[in-house]
């Protein structure tokens, strides 16, 4: 119910500490590690280090590692975003906040004796899910694997998880039984049920652009300000051919061949029949004693099963074999001994005492080896076709572990060689809107775009045991920002709408100043002398905005977030998104919801906010530590790391 407010004074460290815990995590399986993200240090002068905590450095080293490993995880949800976009956004700055807390909580819990048992780290790591094998149960062996394939030792790991659970101990307490007064909860949830009306106007920025294009100087200085909005993302060029298993010569099944599956399958082929019959399932012996005898007297079992409560099951058509695998081998022997129409049991099975009804008795009758030619012949040609293909396969990898081309390779197979245009990470065909990469692609993409190489050809299984394809990357370009002789055009039009959301944002504070002043917010915006769109009134309750959000299921408009968080009778400025111009929001009055103080509503909304006040102390507990363990920052080897990682430094590498 409170999940509006939930949105809107959550605290970013909600997760108590998971944030951290998975940091740490994903610092592991990069090979840095909390151990080696510490150096030891005397503390104050940070030197080379991007920031000093406590006694302990945190090198550049580390923080484009924990980089990295956020960017990754990050691309899980959006494949094309690039390190670039990535510190442009500001999450190098988060990385970099993680790591300093995290560091202060190990050193503040080390210096007042909060450890970690072995049997603790044990029962964490058996607890990831990346560690568990098919059956869901921690597996040693995959565990073993896992850390010589990323190039990391056991002790690494279990240090990690004894600092992670550590900071873990110091971070859950605090939060633990928070509770907030139903007194403060009753006008929360009052909240929900408020009305609130006012305006909300849009000044867009592109009617306040300029008229004139700009000059090729200030469209250069303007584009070297702003060199990171025009990124390109990462492209890959992929060639490709499509190996099937209908391409794949083998030999015709012989008559001999086709004679012998025959004999071999002989039970498959012999005289059999196929049953129908009605089941009925019930708990105790004595009751399916009673229902036999009533259905002897002809009482069907869906109208005793319907009088007990229960309800019949029908079966078949199905062979004696089948029915055994489903029930047990004696239910089976005795359903198929039975004659049409007769009761069988009660008979014990799997989940009770069970009665058949036998409804049909279908003779099938045997095939002779000619009846029968067809079908083994295509089921041997089938065999063939995938053995032939797995043979095929093998000796392809053989050839590409020894240097054989892609173009040899399908060359010897008669395979036609494709190459797709520019494709970036998410599949898409770069410069083409809504155009993907060719679907037998798809699982490979992700492959490729890890590929460190070009020219590398690789085999993969797109079908199993049907289709498999051959592919490399022909042509890798890395993401940049475009050259602007490229995208002058989409520059120009940047320029514009920049200058215009400057000029629009000086006209929306002309209009607030009116507003102020008592000038109807319409008079206002005419004063402009520009067609903009009409004011729009608004009359809401946060019940409403609620289910709006839920519908959408997207966040709620900024303006209409804003007119809830207004005193009533002001009015704001707010931003449009991407500089495409300003809201000016005016909240005229507030109704007050009514609710009484034993709604369920209130308790819901104590619990709620409890949660959001444990957070708050967690977060003051956290800056507590940092402060008193201390934390400086070396800005300089900091900026030389950002500016390194966000493309505009010629050292390191994403």
């Amino acid at each position: 119910m409170l999940e509006f407010f939930r949105k809107i004074i959550g605290s970013r460290f909600g997760a108590i500490g998971g944030v951290l815990f998975l940091i740490v995590i994903a610092l592991a399986f990069t090979g840095s590690g909390v151990t080696n993200m510490l150096k030891g240090g005397s503390g104050g002068d940070a030197g080379d280090a991007v920031a000093v905590v406590g006694d302990s450095k945190i090198e550049a080293p580390t923080v484009r590692q924990a980089a990295n490993a956020a960017l990754q995880n990050i691309r899980e949800q959006q494949p094309s975003i690039t390190m670039q976009a990535f510190v442009a956004g500001g999450q190098l700055e988060v990385v970099l906040d993680n790591l300093i807390d995290r560091a202060a909580m190990l050193e503040w819990g080390k210096s007042h004796g909060i450890v970690t048992s072995d049997r603790l780290i044990d029962s964490e790591i058996a607890k990831l899910p990346v560690f568990q094998g098919p059956d869901g149960q921690f597996s040693q062996t995959l565990y073993r694997q896992i850390i010589q394939q990323r190039g990391i030792s056991e002790a690494l790991i279990r240090n990690d998880m004894a600092e992670t659970s550590a900071a873990r101990q110091l971070l859950v307490p605090a939060s633990f039984g928070a509770t907030m007064p139903k007194s403060i909860a009753l006008q929360y949830a009052q909240l929900l049920k408020e009305t609130r009306v006012g305006t909300i106007a849009v000044i867009p920025a592109p009617l306040f652009a300029p008229a004139q294009p700009p000059s090729d100087a200030v469209l250069t200085g303007f584009y070297n300000t702003n060199r990171a909005r025009f990124i390109r993302p990462e492209r890959r060029a992929i060639r490709y051919a499509v190996l099937t298993a209908d391409g794949i010569k083998s030999s015709v099944p012989t008559d001999a061949e086709i004679a012998a599956r025959y004999k071999a399958d002989a039970a498959r082929y012999a005289a059999s029949e196929l049953r129908t019959a009605t089941q009925l399932v019930m708990l105790s012996e004595s009751d399916a004693k009673a229902a036999a005898a009533e259905a002897a007297k002809g009482k069907p079992l869906a109208a005793l099963a319907q009088a007990k409560g229960l309800a019949t099951a029908n079966v078949g058509p199905v062979e004696k074999a089948a029915l055994s695998a489903n029930t047990t081998p004696q239910i089976a022997d005795a359903v198929f001994a039975a004659n049409n129409g007769a009761i069988v049991g009660p008979l014990r099975g799997p989940l009770g005492w069970m009665l058949f009804h036998v409804d049909a008795v279908t003779p099938k009758p045997a095939r002779t080896l000619d009846q029968a030619k067809a079908e083994i012949a295509a089921e041997i040609t089938t065999q063939k076709q995938h053995a032939a293909l797995a043979s095929t396969t093998s000796q392809v990898e053989d050839g590409f572990d020894k240097g054989t081309s892609l173009a040899d390779a399908a060359k010897s197979l008669g395979l036609t060689v494709q190459q797709t245009p520019p494709l970036t990470a998410d599949g898409g065909i770069y410069g083409q809107q809504g155009k993907t990469a060719p679907p037998e692609l798809a699982k490979v993409l992700a492959a490729a775009f890890q590929m460190e190489q070009e020219h590398q050809p690789q085999l993969a299984e797109i079908d199993p045991g049907k289709t498999f394809v051959l592919y490399e990357v022909a042509q890798i370009t890395p993401s940049a920002p475009a050259p602007l002789a490229e995208i002058k055009q989409d520059v120009t039009a940047a320029y514009a709408l920049e200058k215009g959301s400057a000029a629009s944002a000086d006209a929306a504070k002309k209009v607030l100043a009116q507003v102020k002043k008592g000038t109807n917010l319409t008079a206002a915006l005419a004063s402009l002398g520009r067609p903009l769109p009409p004011a729009q009134a608004v009359s809401m309750n946060r019940d409403q905005l609620l289910a709006m959000q839920q519908q959408s299921k997207q966040q709620v408009p900024a303006p209409l977030a804003l007119l809830f968080s207004m005193a009533q009778g002001t009015t704001k400025l707010l931003a449009a998104p991407g500089n495409r111009g300003w809201f000016i929001v005016s909240l005229k009055t507030i109704t007050p919801g009514q609710i009484a103080a034993n709604d369920p509503a209130v308790a819901q909304a104590s619990h709620d906010l409890g949660q959001v006040l444990g957070n708050e102390y967690t977060d003051g507990l956290r800056k507590a530590i940092r402060a008193e363990i201390g934390a400086t920052r070396n800005a300089a080897a900091f900026g030389a790391l950002k500016r390194e990682l966000g493309g505009t430094a010629t050292a390191g590498s994403q």
